[in-house]
């Protein structure tokens, strides 16, 4: 069994899964060779029977393999029979799956009749008031205590009935016990799960699934990492379910999902994956069944040079140390690179497209939020005013033949650098593949590498190639060029928010260069943007953490989400979090700088990071009130 990210160098550059046990849930096995299963959550009334019955038919048609339905008491857990019973007279026979937070007795009713119940550690028996509180040893051991008398009867009674169980461990619900401890971290995850899995395997009940849910990608990602290690550890190997939380809507939740779930099942990891969207539970299929697919025939990939040591701890976000080079590397954030070399002359709406505007006064192209940092035009030396933060490439050869103003640079081929005496003073460009020999690239400053890679698993192909250049200590800044040549925008998405992301992800590049042949510059360039943004490495629009919606929620997610959206849009870099109910809602706060909770019909909870500061507002008027609490904090400025 690979450890995965501690002593198996193998693991990084050779595409193999992790060896997981086979989990029984109803007639569909998950883990060991079986495929990686998909899986949605209805957003019905779970007393509301044919609405659930009918969203769950519309699911399983769309290509779901298990569903899970919301059971906040015992009376929706008894309903769940009634609802299982009504789709087996439709033929239906989908696994079903209780989601339980705060009511063990309702998941001791689920278990008795359905396939699996899923809890949360957080939330299942340990008190929790979003309190920095202080546990002596003893105090802790007695938590643990109450919590095996508590737990014991649901693990008893799953390996009596058959019923499977998911330990989802959540980064917003973490115990107050836990983040006294170990923190509000991937490790605290893990402990937290952990404890329920030791109490599962101490009464012989194996039919076990774990998951590791963040909606910060970075944290997600590096829970999973530790989940495994430890499991390994402990001599453990239940299978993994995936899924960002709270990921939104559009382009941006899509980004995000496929960096942290289509990354990890990149890297091996992953039996079953949801992907949460604030849309339609539907709409959530196609995109999962989009992530998987991506990594179907990676097992047949070429092979991959070894890595000589591992210089970093993947366990930890650390970027990679570079000498700053331009507006590149050192403590600057990661740059986008826009290509605007098709054409001879370059028209407006090429500048448009890479996130610039025309100051008419002055006649300048100057570059939004998010506008592309450097201009690439090949073998053109268009006559258009940029401003004096946007940076020009050019191909070397045109470079070295005309007057460039201060902030031209070339690009070089590795052949050309070496061969060709007229460089850039302190700053060029040059391509290099990862076939080439990092021992015979120079090591000189003023370089910035634009890294390209033709491996199948470009993810284990390019982080080998940043990895060694960190054993060999040298510093100069690189930029991700991507290889996915798909032609459709939404597969182009998913795969390079997977590929590139998860290098970013791990701190490992300075900068991104999207390329396509068939998706526009446009596209390109937010594209671009969101998956800086996704792996937390540089925020140049509002986040919306925003939970999909369930049996729970207590407001129209889809349509405040939107509201928020259209009102908030344009507050660079601010973290707004929208939770439908408070299963969630204070430690997803965590990672949020304001929060719209519904706590109530009709009503919602305004929160400043955890804290609740404007409870029970109207929800008639809770946006606006949402909008004046970002004021009166100082966040706002005017579209």
């Amino acid at each position: 069994m690979s450890t995965h990210f501690s002593d198996s160098l193998k693991s990084l550059t050779q595409y193999q899964r992790y060896r997981s046990r086979v989990v029984n849930i109803g007639d569909i096995p998950m883990g060991g060779d079986h495929p990686i299963r998909i899986q949605s959550m209805t957003n019905t009334d779970t007393m509301d029977t044919q609405a659930t019955v009918e969203q769950t038919i519309r699911l399983v048609d769309a290509g779901c393999e298990y569903v899970r339905i919301t059971a906040p008491s015992v009376k929706e857990a008894t309903n769940l029979g009634v609802i299982k019973a009504e789709l087996k007279k439709r033929g239906y026979s989908v696994p079903l799956i209780a989601d339980i937070h705060f009511v063990p007795r309702a998941a001791e009713e689920a278990a008795k009749l359905i396939e699996k119940v899923r809890v949360n550690p957080g939330n299942y028996v340990d008190r929790k008031r979003f309190q920095e509180l202080e546990y002596s040893q003893h105090e802790y051991q007695a938590e643990l205590d109450r919590i095996e008398e508590r737990f014991t009867p649901l693990v008893k009674l799953c390996r009596e009935e058959g019923t499977a169980m998911r330990i989802g461990s959540n980064h917003g619900s973490l115990s107050d016990r836990i983040l006294s401890h170990y923190g509000d971290t991937p490790r605290g995850m893990v402990e937290s799960a952990m404890e329920f899995v030791r109490i599962c395997a101490a009464n012989q009940f194996h039919e076990l699934v774990v998951s590791m849910k963040a909606s910060n990608t970075r944290i997600m990602i590096q829970a999973y990492r530790l989940l495994v290690n430890q499991m390994t550890l402990e001599g453990f190997n239940y299978p993994l379910h995936l899924g960002v939380t709270e990921a939104g809507d559009g382009d941006d939740a899509r980004i995000k999902s496929s960096l942290g779930i289509g990354s990890l099942l990149r890297d091996g990891l992953g039996d079953t994956i949801r992907v949460s969207l604030t849309e339609a539970p539907e709409a959530e299929i196609p995109v999962a069944i989009s992530i998987v697919k991506s990594i179907a025939k990676l097992s047949e990939h070429q092979p991959i040079e070894p890595l000589s040591s591992l210089p970093i701890n993947m366990f930890e976000y650390q970027r990679r140390e570079t000498k700053s080079t331009s507006v590149i590397g050192g403590d600057k954030v990661p740059v986008v690179i826009a290509n605007l070399s098709q054409i001879g002359t370059i028209p407006d709406n090429q500048l448009v497209a890479a996130g610039y505007h025309l100051e008419l006064a002055s006649n300048t192209w100057m570059a939004g939020d998010q506008g592309a940092d450097i201009l690439y035009f090949g073998q053109n030396n268009p006559d258009i005013q940029l401003s004096d933060n946007a940076l020009r490439l050019y191909d070397s050869a045109i470079w070295a033949d005309q007057e460039m103003s201060i902030h031209s640079y070339p690009v070089f081929t590795l052949a050309s650098y070496i061969s060709i005496g007229e460089r850039h003073p302190t700053t060029n460009f040059v391509h290099i593949n990862t076939m080439d020999q990092i021992v015979d690239i120079p090591d000189e400053s003023g370089i910035i590498w634009l890294l390209s890679s033709d491996s199948a698993h470009q993810i284990a192909d390019l982080r080998r190639f940043i990895l060694e250049l960190i054993n060999q200590g040298k510093l100069q800044p690189v930029i991700l060029l991507n290889r996915v040549t798909d032609e459709q925008r939404d597969e182009f998405l998913l795969g390079v928010s997977a590929e590139i992301g998860s290098i970013l992800n791990d701190g490992l590049a300075d900068g991104v260069w999207l390329r396509s042949q068939h998706i526009g510059s446009k596209d390109l360039n937010e594209i671009a943007f969101g998956v800086l943004q996704a792996s937390r490495s540089r925020m140049t629009k509002t986040e919306y953490i925003a939970c999909p919606s369930c049996g729970r929620t207590l407001f129209d997610l889809e349509e405040v989400t939107a509201q928020i959206r259209e009102r908030t849009s344009h507050l660079k870099g601010v973290k707004i979090g929208i939770m439908g109910c408070i299963v969630n809602g204070p430690g997803e706060m965590a990672d949020a700088d304001f929060g719209y909770v519904g706590t109530g019909p009709g009503k919602v909870s305004l929160y400043r990071g955890q804290m609740v500061v404007r409870p029970h507002v109207p929800q008639t008027q809770a946006v606006d009130s949402l909008i004046d609490l970002i004021k009166s904090e100082g966040y706002w400025v005017e579209p």
